[in-house]
């Protein structure tokens, strides 16, 4: 079955990372769907019952965002609070559809991956700051596999980095590696 992208950027247009890694996805549509919420529901009212019946259409799922304030984009809260219902997503009655689906994350930052450890300047790992999905996905007996991260630049030498967003070749191999991490699942 096809692996569903659930992509998160309120702005994927002016996206460098998220937007490289969708454009990679789509260049293989019969192995991905790329589902974009913000495109799909511009309002922020989601239709957990058709986003339901997209998960089940599929193997695998993977959602895709970047890191807002060491978290998730509001929306897709708002979609993991509707859709990973109760007698659904969990639970008794149908509540099975996310036991053992292989689920994983796609992150974004614009942040250098030195300043997510204990010594750099925001203290915790990306691992630690992930953790709610993680436990998310297994209070729904789901088969958690971990994420994938594209780190930005900030906190290297300002001298040598106009920005925070990687080079195109650095862009390239990370949309390479993110297929090759979504094919390992």
């Amino acid at each position: 079955m096809k692996t569903l992208v659930i992509v998160t950027h309120p702005s994927i247009e002016t996206s460098t990372i998220n937007r490289r890694l969708v454009a990679e996805l789509n260049k293989f549509p019969a192995k991905y769907t790329v589902h974009d919420l913000h495109k799909t529901y511009p309002d922020g009212n989601i239709d957990a019952m058709s986003e339901q019946r997209l998960v089940e259409s599929h193997g695998n799922l993977v959602l895709q965002f970047p890191v807002f304030w060491f978290n998730c984009p509001p929306l897709l809260k708002k979609w993991l609070d509707e859709v990973l219902t109760y007698g659904w997503g969990y639970g008794s009655g149908n509540g099975n559809q996310m036991k053992n689906r292989k689920v994983a994350l796609a992150v974004s930052t614009g942040i250098s991956r030195k300043e997510y450890s204990p010594d750099g300047k925001y203290k915790y790992a990306l691992t630690q700051l992930l953790a709610p999905f993680e436990t998310t996905f297994h209070y729904c007996h789901s088969d958690y596999r971990s994420f994938f991260a594209v780190y930005g630049k900030e906190g290297d030498d300002v001298s040598t980095v106009e920005d925070n967003r990687p080079t195109t070749d650095v862009l390239d191999e990370s949309a390479h590696e993110y297929l090759r991490f979504i094919d390992a699942m």
